[in-house]
C-alpha cells in the first residue's frame, strides 16, 4: 500500500492500481463493457493485468477507424469525434447491448456498467496537447436506474505514450471511485488523481447524475475542481448548468466583468451594459461571436474566510437569473485570465473594470513572483488584442469624478500607464448612470443582513425579490408586530 498526503492533515492509504482493478474484478456482480477510442485501450489493460477479469469484462473494444466508429455509434452533426455527445452515444449503445445480451433471469444479481472514453492525444507537431471525454454509466444495485459520471480532461504532458498511461490511471480511479466512494462525491473527485500529478492532466468539467447523485449539485462539484487545483476555471451557463469553457469561448470575442457580485448591483449591470455596447461597436468585434463572462475569483469567494458554498450558489443563481454566463477562476491577476482566454481565441477581448481594479493592475506588488516583473505581466496582458473599458468612480472626499484621464497610479507607473492609455488600450465607459455611482455591494450586503430599508432600489429589477423569496445573503423577514 502507498501512503500519500490527502488534504492538509488527513493521511490515507491509497490502494495501488492493481489493487483497485482486482477489487472490481473479484466482485462477482460487477459486469460491463470498456469502449475506448483515440488513446489505446489503456483503462481496460489495468483490469486485464490485475487478474480475474473474466468475471467483470463483458467486452473490450476500440473502433479506431472513423467509418467503422460511425457505423457503430452514428455520425455526429458536427462530424467531430472527441465530444460529449459522442461519449454519451458510446455509453448508451454499449449499455443497450449488455441489456439485450445478458438476461436478468440468468443473472439476477449483476450490476451492469459501461465505461467509455473518446480522446485525442498530442499531435506530432506538439501544437495541440490533446483532450478527451471520459464517462461511466453504471449501477450499484441490480435493476437500479443508471447513474452517470462524465468528465472532460485536458492533457498537460508532451508525449502521447505518457498521455495514454495517464488516461488508463484516471479511468481506473474513476471506476473504482464510482463503485466504492459514490457516497462521498467530494472525496471521489480527489481520488481521481490517485497515482497522478496535477501536472499530468486537468479536469475542467464534471457532471454526476442518477439516483446515487440526486442530491449532488454539480456546480459545487465544479467548485471543488478549482479548490483542489484540478483546473483553473469552471463555467456555468445561464441555465445554471456546468458547461465546458472551450465550447463557450472558442474563437469568440470575449468581454469579461470581474466582481464579487455579493449581490449583483445596478452598478455592475450598468458597467456591463455600457461596456458591452462599446465592445460591440468595435470594428474587430463580431456581434454574432461575442460572449460576455461574469467572473468571480476563488480569492473573492474566500474573502470572508473559508468558502461558503451556499453563498457561492446564491451569487451564481442571481447572475444566471440575469441571463449571464459565470466563470469561477483561480486567476487573481488579470494577465492570467487573459492568457486563459487566449487558449481558445485570438479575437479581440475586452475587460470591463472599475477604477480601483485598474489601479491594482499597475501595482508592482502583484508581479514580484515573475522574473520580468510587471513588464512581463503587461506583455502577456496588453500585447494581446485587448481593450479595457474603464467605468468611472466618484471620489466623495475630493468631490470629483475619477476617469482614465485623472486616475492616480504609482509614480513609477505613470509613464507605463500613459503608454497604454494613449495607444488606445484604455477607454472610458460612456453614457454611464451618474445616479448610481454611490452604490457598493458591501453596503447593500450590510443593509440586507441588518434589516435596513432601501437596499432593494440598489439592485437590478427582480433581484431583490429573489433575495427575499430564497432568504439569500442573510436576509430574514421581520416578524409582523400588531399594534395594541
Amino acid at each position: 500500500m502507498e501512503i500519500t498526503l490527502k488534504g492538509d492533515s488527513e493521511i490515507e492509504n491509497i490502494p495501488s492500481l492493481k489493487q483497485k482493478a482486482l477489487r472490481i474484478n473479484l466482485n462477482e456482480n460487477i459486469y460491463g463493457t470498456f469502449a475506448e477510442i483515440g488513446a489505446g485501450q489503456e483503462t481496460v489493460r489495468q483490469f486485464f493485468r490485475a487478474g480475474g477479469a473474466s468475471r467483470t469484462i463483458a467486452k473490450s473494444m476500440s473502433a479506431y477507424d472513423k467509418d467503422f466508429s460511425d457505423a457503430i455509434y452514428g455520425i455526429e452533426d458536427d462530424k467531430r469525434y472527441v465530444t460529449e455527445t459522442r461519449l454519451r452515444k458510446m455509453l448508451n449503445h454499449e449499455m443497450e447491448l449488455i441489456e439485450k445480451r445478458i438476461t436478468r433471469d440468468k443473472h439476477p444479481n449483476k450490476m451492469f456498467f459501461a465505461y467509455a472514453n473518446t480522446v485525442a492525444t498530442i499531435d506530432f507537431a506538439k501544437k495541440y496537447k490533446g483532450h478527451g471525454w471520459v464517462g461511466l454509466k453504471y449501477q450499484t444495485e441490480p435493476n437500479q436506474e443508471y447513474n452517470e459520471i462524465i468528465l472532460h480532461l485536458r492533457f498537460r504532458e508532451n508525449d502521447a505514450r505518457l498521455q495514454q498511461e495517464t488516461l488508463g490511471i484516471l479511468g481506473t480511479n474513476l471506476i473504482y471511485g464510482a463503485f466504492y466512494k459514490y457516497n462521498e462525491p467530494k472525496k471521489l473527485l480527489r481520488y481521481l488523481y490517485d497515482h497522478l500529478d496535477k501536472d499530468q492532466l486537468e479536469i475542467d468539467t464534471i457532471n454526476f447524475s442518477g439516483p446515487l447523485f440526486e442530491h449532488v449539485d454539480n456546480r459545487l462539484m465544479s467548485l471543488q475542481l478549482v479548490k483542489n487545483g484540478m483546473t483553473d476555471a469552471v463555467m456555468f451557463a445561464p441555465d445554471g448548468n456546468n458547461v465546458l469553457p472551450a465550447r463557450v469561448l472558442y474563437k469568440k470575442n470575449i468581454l469579461t466583468l470581474r466582481g464579487s457580485f455579493r449581490p449583483v448591483t445596478k452598478v455592475n449591470m450598468d458597467m456591463f451594459e455600457k461596456s458591452h455596447k462599446m465592445f460591440l461597436a468595435e470594428k474587430k468585434v463580431d456581434e454574432n461571436k461575442a460572449q460576455v463572462i461574469f467572473e468571480i475569483t476563488l480569492s473573492n469567494l474566500r474573502a470572508e474566510g473559508e468558502i461558503d458554498e451556499q453563498d457561492f450558489l446564491d451569487r451564481a443563481d442571481l447572475l444566471c437569473s440575469l441571463g449571464q454566463t459565470v466563470l469561477i477562476s483561480n486567476f487573481q491577476e488579470y494577465y492570467k485570465l487573459v492568457e486563459y482566454f487566449s487558449q481558445y481565441t485570438k479575437a479581440r477581448m475586452g475587460l470591463a473594470l472599475g477604477v480601483n481594479n485598474l489601479v491594482d493592475i499597475f501595482d508592482e506588488k502583484y508581479y514580484r513572483h515573475l522574473s520580468g516583473g510587471i513588464l512581463e505581466a503587461f506583455g502577456k496582458l496588453f500585447f494581446k488584442d485587448l481593450k479595457v473599458y474603464l467605468y468611472p468612480m466618484y471620489d466623495s472626499e475630493k468631490e470629483m469624478l475619477v476617469t482614465s484621464e485623472n486616475i492616480k497610479v504609482h509614480p513609477r507607473m505613470k509613464e507605463l500607464y500613459k503608454f497604454f492609455k494613449y495607444n488606445g488600450k484604455v477607454t472610458d465607459v460612456a453614457d454611464y448612470d451618474p445616479e448610481i455611482l454611490g452604490i457598493f455591494s458591501r453596503e447593500v450586503l450590510h443593509k440586507i443582513a441588518s434589516g435596513e430599508k432601501g437596499w432593494e432600489n440598489m439592485l437590478p429589477e427582480g433581484i431583490a425579490d429573489l433575495i427575499k423569496d430564497y432568504r439569500l445573503f442573510g436576509y430574514t423577514r421581520k416578524p409582523l408586530t400588531l399594534k395594541k
